[in-house]
Order: C-alpha cells, then structure tokens, then sequence
C-alpha cells in the first residue's frame, strides 16, 4: 500500500556556489526558513499542423519554469548575514540550491539568480517579519540523490 504522502517537517535547504558547469557536491545549511515555493512545469506546444490538416496538430515542446521561485525566511540578523551570502556566492552563474526531503531521502536542484537587494518585510501588528526572497530560475535540475545540507554559513 502507497504512503498517504509526504510531510515537510524537518526539510532542508542549502545553497552552494556554482560555477556554470560542475554541480556542487555539498550544500551550507540556510536556516529559519519559513516556506520553499513550487516550481511548477508547463509543457509548450508546437503548432505541427499543415496545410491539409483541417484540425490543429502539435507536440510537445520545452517546459517553462516561469522563470521565478520564491524562498520566504525569517527576518532576524542572523538570516540577513546568510543571505548575504548566497548573494556573494553568486560569480554569475547563479547559486546551486538543494532542497533536501528526509522522509524520501531525495533532494531537489535548482540553480538561481538571487536579487542583489534583499527585499523589506510586509509589516503588521503582533506579526513574524519574513521576507519573500524572489530567484530568477537558471535551470531546474529536479529530483535528484540525496545531499543533506550542512554546516554554517560564515559572516
């Protein structure tokens, strides 16, 4: 019988430099996350029909990512100085990110750009400040072997 699904307690994120071509073998630890957006995948179509086709014909063509993905953190010193740096982790390539599942033992890799400013909290009374970090995806690896993200980041 199939498990009824999957929890995300205890999932971990961890971002490592990237340089274009060699993918990280071990990610830092980003710690107080809050929420990891999805990254959902549309299929393009390709118009393959002609001209005695009298019904549209197509097949399937790239997938698009949408181009973003969102990381929400708690805002405290601590998070600020490890954003900071994921952001100088950043040569030009964009940061590799691991977003590492321990019930399924599984990670999932998405390489990024990450802002170069870090955005302001939505503030409001009796309320945790977070901030909603938008990446610009480079490429969607997806699901891949498991690589638990360690350490500390060092300010």
């Amino acid at each position: 019988m199939a498990r009824p699904g999957t929890s995300t307690v205890g999932i971990l994120l961890g971002f490592a430099s990237y340089d274009g071509a060699t993918a990280p073998s071990a990610y830092t630890l980003l710690t107080r996350i809050n929420a990891i957006g999805g990254i959902n995948l549309t299929t393009e179509q390709i118009d393959a029909s002609a001209l005695e086709d009298k019904i549209s014909k197509f097949i399937k063509g790239r997938q698009d990512t949408g181009g973003s993905w969102t990381v929400t953190v708690n805002m405290t010193e601590e998070t600020i100085a490890e954003w900071n740096a994921v952001q100088a982790a950043d040569t030009g390539n964009g940061v590799a990110f691991d977003v590492y599942f321990p019930e399924l033992n599984k990670s999932f890799i998405v390489y990024a750009q990450v802002p170069e400013t870090l955005p302001m909290p939505d503030v409001a009374q009796n309320s945790l400040a977070t901030m909603e970090i938008s990446l610009t995806i480079n490429e969607y690896v997806g699901v891949s072997a498991p690589i638990v993200p360690s350490g500390t980041v060092s300010y």
